[in-house]
């Protein structure tokens, strides 16, 4: 029985970066294993060590959940489409109409009819619809490449109250994607530029600023004064604390995440609706999902994905058209393909389900295996280090070093520290036997994450005298060569 099987982006380096792989087998767990059998790098991916599919790794059969067909049994017949979808961050009455009822809306002034004259024409919008959107709060988390289409065109849209989350400063990497920062701001704190820029699009908005670090202890109080939530946030751990607050405050959680070429949107927490939880029950180990700084984004990736999600905020303050309330949307760059799955809430969640045991915010680095940072580390330890001035002084002693550079080829091509062997991290298991081990062996990559890993896997193979270079070559660029260009 011969399947289609979608590949995501995150995987594709692992199956030559092929999109689609057909794979034979007459149930979902045959078709997998054929799967493994043509990309056996695929295995650690989608199974534990014991050999159970990981939690955070979805299949969709057509546009089903397998969960809540047969799982892995589920029956396959010919031309079937099975996609994996791991975890990257009618019409109703409005919110606002709920919350506050029509009396309450802010009226429009002769100014703001002329500045939205082509919505008030619009008879899903018109003037009551403004009114709505004038009253309306929306809180974004983050000011960057989600955040920063999102607050544009919500500003844009009439938007009355933007509440902005952030703590982080305009980098110039930044501005491939964040298009609401310009060369200018470099280095200026994202909520002092954006909060300029969004002000100039619509003089008569309110700008509310949160420079923090969302977490547990604040959440709630940040987000209870708000109508929608909008996650544009790029790490599990505020994923899934935004997702827990918006359920316990009852809060629509209007989700977007983006990594390389591929963008997700939906809108969770509604009333019968699914959480986030429901779609990813825990998350991947850390380190496993490579982040946008190392994987990746398309410049343009981030407005469409941002762009969706802020029509969706504008359709649930209007109460206009279906959100994306039980469907998670697809967006696939490369082809220029929309997919549509469905999801269902989970009776058995722990934050939204029937009998739910999560009734507070938790500890979330806890709950995504992220630990605080050890002391530096030595020879002898778990993970030994050294540090780029080491480094250097070994080479000005003319010692024999062998480094180990286990970033991506295109990455290879900006910058490289010289001398060093490129061996892309999805490849050191299976070329370690070009590596001796009886010599002394320093890893590096863009920042130490994942040389780290590749550490420890040649550790696990025997290899004795082997070190991660501490914040990898961005901490060589920095204090050593600054000639070369970062990225």
């Amino acid at each position: 029985m011969s399947v289609t099987i979608h590949i995501p982006t995150p995987l594709r380096r692992f199956t030559a970066e092929n999109g689609e792989v057909q794979a034979e087998g007459g149930t979902v767990g045959e078709a997998l294993k054929d799967l493994i059998r043509q990309f056996p790098a695929l295995q650690r991916h989608l199974y534990t060590d014991d050999g159970t599919l990981r939690s955070f790794v979805n299949l969709f059969l057509n546009d089903e959940d397998v969960r809540h067909l047969g799982k892995e049994s589920t029956p396959l017949v010919s031309g079937d489409t099975l996609s994996i979808i791991p975890s990257i961050a009618g019409g109703s009455a409005s919110l606002l109409e709920m919350a506050h009822g029509v009396q309450e809306l802010p009226e429009l002034s002769p100014p703001e009819i002329r500045h939205y004259s082509r919505h008030l024409i619009l008879p899903e919008v018109g003037t009551l619809g403004q009114r709505k959107l004038k009253a309306a709060k929306v809180l974004m988390i983050g000011a960057g490449g989600l955040g920063s289409p999102l607050g544009l065109y919500l500003a844009a849209a009439g938007v009355g109250t933007l509440g902005l989350v952030d703590f982080d400063t305009v980098d110039e990497s930044n501005l491939h994607r964040q298009i609401i920062y310009g060369a200018p701001d470099v280095g200026r704190r994202k909520l002092d530029a954006s909060k300029e820029r969004l002000e100039a699009i619509n003089p008569s908005l309110t700008v509310v600023t949160h420079e923090v670090a969302l977490t547990s202890k604040n959440a709630l109080d940040i987000m209870r004064d708000y109508d929608i939530i909008i996650d544009g946030t790029d790490n599990f751990q505020t994923r899934y604390l935004v997702n827990d607050a918006c359920v316990l405050l009852g809060k629509p959680n209007v989700y977007g995440s983006i990594f390389r070429f591929d963008g997700q949107a939906a809108v969770f927490a509604m009333p019968c609706g699914p959480c986030y939880r429901c779609l990813y029950p825990e998350p991947p180990p850390p380190g496993l999902v490579p982040s946008c700084a190392e994987g990746g984004v398309l410049g343009v990736l981030p407005g469409i994905i941002g762009v969706i999600q802020a029509t969706e905020a504008v359709k649930l303050i209007l109460g206009a058209g279906q959100p994306l309330v039980g469907r998670l949307l697809l967006y696939d760059a490369l082809s220029m393909k929309f997919r549509e799955l469905k999801l269902r809430r989970d009776p058995e969640c722990p934050v939204c389900g029937d009998h739910p045991t999560i009734k507070a915010l938790i500890d979330y680095d806890a709950f995504c295996g992220i630990t605080a940072p050890p002391p530096a580390a030595s020879v002898g330890s778990a993970l030994p280090e050294i540090t780029v001035e080491e480094l250097k002084a070994r080479y000005e002693r003319g010692e024999d070093v062998y480094l180990l550079d286990v970033r991506e080829p295109n990455e290879y091509q900006i910058c490289r520290i010289e001398g060093s062997k490129l061996i892309p991290l999805g490849q050191v298991a299976a070329r370690s036997d070009e590596l001796d081990p009886s010599r002394e062996l320093i890893v590096h990559c863009k920042m130490g994450g994942r040389s780290a890993k590749a550490v420890a896997m040649l550790q696990e193979r025997g290899f004795k005298k082997v070190f991660n270079l501490k914040g990898g070559i961005l901490a060589w660029i920095d204090r050593i060569d600054p000639s070369q260009p970062k990225y």
